[in-house]
């Protein structure tokens, strides 16, 4: 489960990023239609579990307000010996965690952490050593308003996750 970015917002974020990653083999960018926000993970869910879950994040979504989130840093995951780079955002007003909280109390889902609203923006090839990432100066926009809620299938692979939606829910702005 995924908050989307709206598109303008994910065109900017991956410029940016690619900025940063240009002439870095050990960094697999994220593919741009691929940039989200993760909410919550619902792991190996049945095809025939789809509507009745989707029925659940309706109800959990019903007047919620689109979460508005800006851009904070860079951070490497885990700090040591990265294995990604996500962008860190703010979660004004907490409404991506409210809606955290509520998606995982309504499709009774065990939370052990709580929120942490950022983007994926690169992966490390397996193997490879890096450095920090560094990027522009300036961040690739001030803030912006999430445009849904989607409920994506992950699906592995060598080349890295691929994220196909199967429902999208928008959200009130």
């Amino acid at each position: 489960m995924a908050l989307d970015l709206p598109a303008v917002a994910r065109t900017q974020l991956a410029r940016w990023r690619d900025a940063a990653t240009q002439d870095r083999a050990e960094l697999r960018p994220v593919p741009e239609a691929q940039l989200h926000v993760t909410l919550l993970f619902l792991g190996n869910t049945q095809p025939a579990q789809v509507d009745a879950l989707w029925e659940g994040v309706g109800a959990a979504a019903a007047g919620v307000q689109a979460p508005v989130l800006a851009p904070v840093v860079v951070k490497g995951v885990p700090p040591r010996r990265p294995r990604l780079f996500a962008l860190d955002l703010a979660d004004a007003g907490h409404r991506a965690g409210d809606l955290h909280q509520r998606l995982a109390q309504t499709l009774d889902r065990t939370e052990e952490r709580t929120l942490w609203p950022h983007v994926t923006l690169a992966r490390v090839r397996r193997g490879a050593h890096t450095r920090a990432l560094t990027v522009p100066d300036a961040m690739p926009f001030d803030s912006f308003s999430v445009a849904a809620v989607t409920l994506y299938r992950s699906q592995p692979s060598a080349a890295g996750a691929r994220y196909t939606p199967l429902r999208s829910l928008e959200l009130v702005s």
